[in-house]
């Protein structure tokens, strides 16, 4: 096929040959300026020409003169088409800033529409679908564990390549900063509790255990689950985001080009700066808790400081602070790692970026629930 289109003066503005190179293979000949002022062909037109026994397609651009975005914009629909007949696309007779520009616009993957618009989905459809694509993950969830795990043997062999500098900068981020959120929240939980309680032992005048009720829920079960939420909520989507701000800029990519694991440099600071100050919080929020409890007694059941201070000393033994700082700690471990993963797995756009967010906070919450859960059927087997 040869088209051309006249300009002022008799000249071409463009030109493109279909040339037969042998059997299954056509090559396409550019010359001339191909702008999107000169009124380009439609990639659509060739598609004709491009029988079913063409293999292979190639290019020769030897002649072309200036171009802007209307030829790589040509290129890019001629090659979706190219790919989904199962046609070979050899770029190496394009200019290197064509091939440039087409290598970046199908980095990033074509975006779905959701099917909300599209047609409704009933509930069962949806939750499959979830399921699905939940089970479809767990080998890269796995693998993503396995590299953390050969992480965490080579921090105790000391072959690990982190900077010590960055644990204590993520240990100020995740613990400290978070105080005052987490004292909002976990003050408000044990006011809760100390209500709910209250409404129940008032009917047997017991309302002096208010004091164990809240000592420990909140330092044994709430001050652990709850301070793991707030930083699933806070924290997990912060490292989801680092990550996979990092991810489009490509500077994981320069990483792993100098030599320099982004396991060891990126996530392992990350996670041990959570298992590190998540029982820590864990306490706090245990204390501010009890203050809530205290509170609520000496103002609203007419119970003495001493008396609540007393009753929660007896109440109190070292296992339940033992379970709530487990606790913590693992809970810690697994905001981060769903935190690291869906940041490491962001894609190569600013729609990844808040998706991964969304999913670090998503997934932080479910390990937490599966986690504890677990510990505390494993608790109450070995009577702890």
């Amino acid at each position: 096929m040869k088209k051309a289109h006249p300009i002022s003066g008799g000249k071409k503005a463009w030109n493109l040959d279909m040339r037969r190179q042998g059997s299954g293979e056509v090559q396409l000949v550019f010359g001339g300026r191909w702008c999107i002022d000169e009124d380009l062909p439609c990639a659509g037109e060739l598609k004709s020409e491009l029988s079913e026994d063409i293999r292979r397609l190639t290019y020769h651009s030897a002649d072309l003169g200036a171009w802007d975005s209307g030829f790589p914009a040509f290129l890019a629909t001629l090659q979706k088409f190219c790919v989904g007949r199962g046609i070979e696309v050899d770029q190496r007779g394009l200019p290197e800033g064509v091939r440039h520009l087409l290598t970046m616009a199908f980095a990033v993957p074509e975006q779905k529409v959701s099917g909300r618009r599209g047609g409704r989905q009933t509930l069962f459809v949806q939750v499959g679908a979830a399921t699905i694509d939940f089970f479809r993950g767990m080998p890269a969830m796995l693998h993503f564990l396995g590299e953390i795990t050969l992480s965490f043997g080579r921090l105790f062999t000391g072959r690990a390549q982190f900077r010590m500098g960055d644990l204590w900068l993520e240990m100020e981020e995740v613990g400290p900063r978070a105080l005052a959120i987490v004292s909002v929240i976990c003050f408000l939980v044990g006011l809760i509790l100390a209500y709910l309680g209250a409404d129940q032992l008032r009917m047997v005048g017991a309302q002096r255990f208010i004091a164990d009720l809240v000592a420990i829920g909140m330092v044994r079960e709430m001050g652990a689950l709850m301070t793991g939420i707030i930083i699933a909520g806070r924290t997990g989507a912060a490292f989801a985001a680092q990550l996979g701000t990092m991810q489009v800029n490509e500077e994981i990519d320069a990483f792993k080009t100098m030599g320099i694991s982004p396991i060891d440099f990126l996530v392992l600071p990350r996670i041990l700066a959570l298992m590190l100050m998540m029982p820590l919080l864990t306490l706090y929020a245990g204390f501010i808790g009890m203050l809530a409890g205290l509170l609520v007694s000496i103002t609203i059941f007419d119970i003495g400081v001493f008396e609540y201070y007393t009753e929660t000393l007896q109440a109190l033994e070292l296992k339940h602070f033992m379970v709530g700082l487990s606790k913590g700690s693992v809970y810690g471990a697994m905001v981060a790692y769903s935190g690291c993963l869906r940041g490491i797995q962001c894609g190569r756009s600013a729609e990844a970026v808040g998706e991964a967010a969304t999913s670090a906070v998503v997934t932080g919450i479910l390990l937490i629930t599966i986690s504890a859960s677990l510990l505390t059927i494993v608790y109450y087997h070995l009577g702890i």
